[in-house]
């Protein structure tokens, strides 16, 4: 399911990955911080975000490339100077990921890939689907022991989403999904990992 497949304008996906060898991605606070910079640097202008979660050696991703581009056709792979109907999303996101590496390595005295090629991407074929592992992504933390309880941790959407505050994340749409604020807070607290597992080829 995460082989290489092309990134769709109006399609949503899963996009995920971890570090090279089990290394860890984010050793200190300000690591989760910088790839935030790079992400809304590199990859924001071009996709939705539905759900994310940074943890110290994987993230999460809940991604729809977006339709509608005008007004971004000077960053550099769209189809306005490329020639191409589309961007080319999966490019930006290698250089989120690039940029992100070359960071860590001059900060940490490392070298060579810090995350697994290519980046893996599934692509979200079903409400159901889309709904369960919006869950799925916001409970991760948990289930690998990274918090006692996903609510609290720092480096997820969910709590952008129960707050009233700005945020990037389509909050008004997610929270259309479950109906309510109630309904999206009571489905993640009762939420079944195993009825999404099978739809995940290799869980980081």
């Amino acid at each position: 399911m995460s082989k290489t497949i092309p990134l769709i304008a109006g399609q949503f996906y899963h996009i995920y990955n971890r570090g090279n060898n089990g290394e860890d991605l984010f050793c200190e606070p300000c690591n989760y911080a910088y790839f935030f910079e790079l992400y809304i640097r590199h990859v924001y202008p071009l996709v939705e975000t539905f759900a994310y979660c940074l943890m110290r050696n994987h993230f999460h991703l809940l991604v729809r490339p977006r339709t509608d581009l005008t007004g971004f056709q000077n960053l550099s792979g769209l189809g306005a100077s490329s020639g191409l109907d589309e961007p080319n999303y999966s490019q930006h996101f290698s250089n989120l990921f690039n940029a992100y590496t070359k960071a860590l390595n001059k900060a940490y005295q490392r070298s060579g890939n810090l995350f697994e090629r290519p980046f893996k991407r599934i692509l979200v074929d079903s409400d159901r689907y889309l709904i369960h592992l919006l869950c799925y992504i916001h409970r991760n933390p948990q289930k690998h022991s990274f918090c006692d309880d996903f609510r609290d941790y720092p480096y997820s959407s969910y709590r952008a989403i129960v707050q009233d505050k700005n945020t990037r994340v389509m909050r008004a749409e997610v929270l259309s999904w479950f109906g309510s604020f109630k309904a999206f807070e009571e489905y993640h607290a009762q939420f079944d990992e195993q009825q999404i597992q099978h739809l995940i080829e290799d869980d980081c």
